[in-house]
């Protein structure tokens, strides 16, 4: 469930401001205002990090693998 935010003290012109991109963007106050605060907090940098990872192609799983295959090597000395 959605939790619900008021935010007290907004001025005039931030307000204007936020109507004027709302509508430049074809969307309401309220719409424009989370995507600007989800951006703020990095929400939708994890999105397209997520979305990146998910859409891997077979080359750049293969970088993925080799990267990680020198985290994988056992150092036999400290194992003794």
């Amino acid at each position: 469930m959605a939790t619900q935010l008021t935010i007290r003290g907004v001025s005039d012109e931030l307000s204007r401001r936020l109507t004027k991109l709302g509508k430049s963007r074809g969307q309401s106050v309220n719409t424009t205002a989370l995507q600007i605060l989800e951006e703020a907090v990095g929400i939708e940098a994890g999105r397209q990090r997520l979305t990146r990872y998910m859409t891997w192609s077979a080359a750049d799983a293969s970088e993925f693998e080799a990267a990680l295959k020198s985290q994988r090597v056992i150092d036999e000395d400290q194992w003794r």
